[in-house]
């Protein structure tokens, strides 16, 4: 599950809720029960190195199966 980040506008408090992406927003604060908004933060997400893309996107050349067909209800694809 994500973890959210708030700012109360009465008393100035953040904090952090782990919520489902179903879940409504938080609308008050835990602390004095003032109106929230929602801080937009940094991701935790980064990708680093050659990876899938420079290896099967980047260079242009499709990659494909050594069949000759698609990958679904291919015995090789479960491999």
């Amino acid at each position: 599950m994500p973890v959210y980040e708030y700012a109360c506008s009465e008393c100035g408090n953040q904090f952090e809720l782990r919520q489902k992406f179903s879940d409504e927003p938080a609308s008050a604060c835990p602390q004095c029960g003032g109106p929230v908004q929602k801080l937009i933060s940094q991701s935790g997400f980064a990708l680093k190195g050659g990876g899938w893309y420079a290896q099967g996107y980047g260079t242009g050349t499709p990659t494909t199966c050594p069949s000759g067909g698609g990958c679904s209800g291919c015995p090789s694809a479960g491999k």
